[in-house]
């Protein structure tokens, strides 16, 4: 196995806003209702106490949904022509969201790259599997896979080394 063969990279995304603002509201509404459902509601009868649990337990859901999503890393890995991509959820759960082939790989280059104009102009589903932030010098590479996919990543310069050995006639590295 050669020092190229096996290759991964993790890619810490950028906190979204909205969810790192539902996270806080929902904490608050989850603390609220419960408060609000151990010291008034049983005062008030059975429809507030029903109430404000329900209340309290959806916010609680909201609340962990929120700080699941907000701290996301990506793993790219390269192994025997393939790049897989995983989706870390709040570094406790783990999914493998896509298999590249990296023969079916039309271009593999940075994403502002003259060599990817001809590419630029079709219509591609977007996954953008990134960081999240646009850095000057931009370090985000484009890969144009099977002509319906684009995917926008981050990769280190060991991913892109690998790929090249593989593909460089696909592989662009201005």
């Amino acid at each position: 196995m050669g020092e190229l063969d096996y290759v991964e990279c993790m890619v810490k995304r950028k906190p979204q806003t909205a969810l790192v603002m539902m996270k806080f509201a929902c904490g608050f509404l989850c603390v609220l209702a419960a408060v609000f459902f151990f010291l008034i509601a049983p005062a008030c009868g059975t429809v507030a106490t029903f109430g404000s649990l329900i209340i309290a337990l959806l916010a609680g859901f909201g609340c962990y949904y929120a700080m699941l999503n907000a701290n996301i890393e990506y793993e790219y890995q390269y192994c025997e022509k393939e790049i897989t991509v995983d989706k870390i959820l709040n570094k406790s759960r783990r999914k493998r969201i896509a298999k590249y082939e990296t023969e079916r790989m039309e271009a593999f280059g940075p994403i502002s790259s003259y060599h990817l104009e001809d590419y630029k102009n079709k219509n591609y589903q977007v996954r953008d599997y990134s960081n999240g932030v646009i850095d000057k010098p931009d370090t985000r590479y484009v890969m144009y896979y099977d002509g319906r996919e684009k995917i926008i990543m981050n990769p280190n310069e060991k991913l892109v080394a690998a790929v090249w050995n593989v593909a460089p006639r696909k592989t662009f590295k201005d």
